[in-house]
């Protein structure tokens, strides 16, 4: 089912989830996580985007275990932890609003009916509601935390095959003008026992045209930081979310900057 909206009215209902989640916002580590596509939810009001609802919940609707690894991350490491609340397909939170892709018209060859054809007036009623809290909350965090050491980590999962390729990476990290943490990540990771298959900028690369957390949260407040990507199928069960948190965490305190 899919739905036009009076771009008047109000894009969430008193019962839709708020447009983002803090949790452990006075956590004492040095580092910010961020989840960019932790849920798969749409509002009320734009029903199912005309999509079947087990669309939604694969990997074109959020980021399949991110939000999990993200959770457990944040209790290991003692971090404060942003969540977006509503799925990517509505308005994607990692994507400039200037990009084709921020409200896509398709998703990995799926066609979201729901977006096609939107006003100016409904794609910006989408980011006023959705895009912008969760950007203002991640400002408002690291504002607050002005004059200490701060680093954010941006939590991502991928799918093990795309567009008919499959992907040898386990885990990957991509970062761009510093590349400290990031380097230093990706040898930690390297260096883990379980010898994973660790991309390097792979499976993406930071693009001022495909990503926003990083560009605009880490590059121009001059933090160091770097993009977490875990492939899908290490954690698809809550045990393989709770062992790649463990992984990361470990990796993440032999940087030395947590």
């Amino acid at each position: 089912m899919t739905s036009r909206l009076d771009p008047r009215a109000p894009l969430l209902g008193e019962d839709d989830a708020p447009a983002y989640e803090l949790a452990n916002g006075d956590g004492g580590s040095n580092v910010v996580l961020v989840c960019d596509h932790a849920s798969h939810r749409v509002p009320r009001s734009l029903g199912t985007l005309g999509l079947a609802p087990s669309r939604l919940s694969e990997h074109i609707g959020w980021d399949p275990g991110a939000a999990d690894v993200a959770r457990h991350l944040s209790a290991e490491l003692d971090a404060p932890l942003v969540s977006s609340g509503f799925s990517r397909l509505v308005i994607d939170c990692n994507r400039p609003l200037r990009s084709p892709q921020s409200i896509p018209g398709e998703s990995d060859g799926v066609s979201v009916p729901g977006n096609l054809g939107l006003s100016s007036e409904e794609k910006a009623l989408r980011a006023s509601a959705l895009f912008q809290p969760y950007h203002d909350a991640i400002t408002r965090l690291l504002e607050g935390r002005r004059g200490r050491p701060t680093l954010l980590l941006s939590i991502h999962s991928f799918a093990p095959v795309l567009a008919g390729r499959a992907r040898p990476w386990e885990v990957g990290v991509s970062a761009r003008r510093e590349r400290g943490l990031a380097s230093r990540l990706v040898a930690e990771l390297r260096a883990d026992p379980g010898g994973w298959t660790v991309g390097d900028d792979e499976p993406y690369a930071i693009d001022d045209e495909l990503d926003f957390t990083i560009p605009v949260h880490v590059e121009a407040r001059g933090l160091p930081g770097a993009l977490i990507e875990i492939r899908q199928d290490g954690i698809d069960t809550p045990a393989g979310a709770r062992a790649w948190a463990g992984r990361l965490a470990e990796a993440i305190r032999r940087t030395k900057m947590s």
